[in-house]
């Protein structure tokens, strides 16, 4: 899908919402993100990559990033800190994506002190030339995302949005805290209500989105274009379809996606904890399952407490609450005794 697919989804949803999945570190690999598009999810983020790993070290290309038909509206997101890196990442990866995000927004101390992520919030002239440069090449055979966080001093932002408005980027994914406010903090809608008259192109809200509820809201308050979620979307890849749990059909459908592309065990797992935790089923289950020590030790688990039904068996990932296989359910429903 060539990026003026994603144009076109963009444009579809004018006086809707755009939804998008955001970046996760290790979580939004090719199973996770082709499960957000079953829910219908507009756009969704790869990880971030590191554009020199990824230029210089073939292991690196093949460990964070691979793609198949099923993965739609992409967006790559890349942490980058000069022209030269940017530009080799854009050659070898834009044919395979939908988007380019440049990541303006991770606050862990060890990127931002290798002058990536958040330490580019005090760079907007090194961000402009990225984004020139890039569209000077490609023009719109490519389409940039600036995901930013907010300055302490809103006319910083302000003008950071200029900048980088002027200098081509097609989006802007504004994160409502600064890059040293904890995800505790609520998210600061009134900056980003402050900062949407000052952008021309579609802005996207980023923070505190859990459900369906919180994003209509976000919207409502903001004026925003479209909602990002990513510790929302995590624990509950359906929340942009209204589902306020995980379904059990989002199980089944990650099960046959995660063992027929592939997942370190260990990432696997952890989607498969977070979907049970948000649907309530007992931490004495979600303990078990974060004690396998492997793949098929954890399909043996999910088969001896629930039916899982497979892509081959009538109504695969349609069902919405979990059937609990010859047990009583209310014995492995979460209940204040394990709280």
């Amino acid at each position: 899908m060539p990026p003026s697919k994603l144009r076109d989804v963009i444009k579809s949803r004018q006086g809707s919402i755009i939804t998008v999945a955001g970046p996760m570190v290790r979580y939004s690999k090719l199973p996770f993100r082709i499960l957000c598009g079953f829910y219908d999810v507009d756009i969704i983020y790869t990880p971030m990559i590191l554009a020199r790993e990824f230029v210089r070290n073939e292991v690196a290309r093949y460990s964070d990033f691979t793609t198949n038909d099923q993965d739609r509206c992409v967006i790559v997101q890349v942490g980058v800190n000069n022209v030269e890196d940017f530009m080799k990442f854009v050659d070898m990866i834009h044919p395979f994506v939908q988007g380019i995000g440049i990541n303006c927004g991770c606050p862990i101390p060890l990127q931002v002190r290798e002058g990536i992520g958040a330490a580019l919030m005090s760079e907007p002239n090194l961000v402009s030339n990225l984004i020139k440069t890039a569209k000077s090449k490609y023009g719109d055979k490519i389409f940039i995302d600036t995901k930013i966080r907010i300055h302490k001093d809103l006319n910083d932002t302000i003008e950071f949005v200029k900048k980088v408005q002027d200098a081509g980027t097609d989006m802007i994914t504004i994160h409502g805290r600064t890059k040293t406010t904890r995800s505790s903090v609520p998210v600061n809608l009134d900056a980003i209500k402050l900062l949407r008259p000052y952008i021309k192109v579609p802005v996207i809200a980023n923070g505190d989105c859990f459900t369906l509820e919180d994003c209509n809201k976000i919207v409502e308050y903001t004026k925003v274009d479209g909602v990002m979620s990513a510790r929302g979307i995590l624990a509950n890849p359906a929340l942009f379809k209204g589902y306020n749990k995980t379904p059990w059909g989002a199980v089944e459908m990650f099960m046959d996606l995660t063992t027929s592309y592939g997942l370190p065990f260990k990432i696997s797992q952890h989607h498969v904890s977070q979907f049970l935790e948000n649907m309530e089923i007992s931490k004495k289950i979600v303990k078990q399952l974060n004690d396998c020590k492997n793949m098929i030790e954890m399909i043996d688990l999910m088969d001896d407490y629930f039916v899982v039904k497979r892509s081959n068996e009538e109504n695969f990932a349609t069902a919405i609450e979990p059937q609990f296989r010859n047990l009583q359910k209310d014995e492995f429903v979460k209940k204040p005794l394990y709280v």
